[in-house]
């Protein structure tokens, strides 16, 4: 069993609620636009953590993640992208391998919206996490905790974070 911290879209600002949050979990996971190296250190201080780099990163963040992280993890084949799109509106740099090889568990952020939708037509539960940085156009700050175990997918839990925080700039 394997417990994850889901984030994406913190936009240089790493909540230390997190801390407490995540306190449980054996893994951070985290779907682009870190926006700070310092970020991307706090993650790890916390816990074990994967991320990939979004269209915000710099060349430090760059040089040290991938565009895309593909592995299994407690049984579950899993794809981690910024920019994935969604079921029947996926991004063209993933459409013609999800078709033809989909996942179990997809994973993309940029949008700023939390969305968890199962996409029967590839048998691939799509998890965006939205945004839990204060920087963007979003009204709510999230993040998503869930459980791997032995090849499900199990206990998903979203993470509301406070409203007021929010800036309302996309940077």
């Amino acid at each position: 069993m394997t417990r994850i911290g889901l984030l994406s879209d913190t936009h240089s600002y790493f909540d230390p609620r997190f801390n407490e949050l995540f306190a449980h979990c054996d893994e951070i996971w985290h779907a682009g636009d870190i926006g700070d190296m310092q970020v991307l250190n706090d993650m790890r201080a916390l816990k074990p953590t994967r991320a990939v780099y979004g269209n915000i990163d710099d060349s430090r963040i760059r040089a040290e993640l991938k565009e895309t992280l593909r592995f299994t993890c407690d049984g579950v084949d899993v794809w981690i992208t910024h920019i994935g799109g969604y079921p029947n509106k996926y991004a063209p740099a993933v459409k013609t391998l999800i078709y033809n090889k989909p996942p179990q568990l997809f994973i993309a952020g940029h949008s700023h919206i939390l969305k968890v939708i199962y996409d029967k037509k590839i048998n691939c539960l799509h998890i965006n996490p939205g945004a839990a940085g204060r920087s963007g156009f979003h009204s709510v700050r999230t993040a998503v905790r869930f459980t791997l175990d032995n090849g499900e997918i199990k206990d998903l839990e979203i993470i509301e974070l406070n409203k007021s925080e929010i800036a309302n700039t996309y940077p």
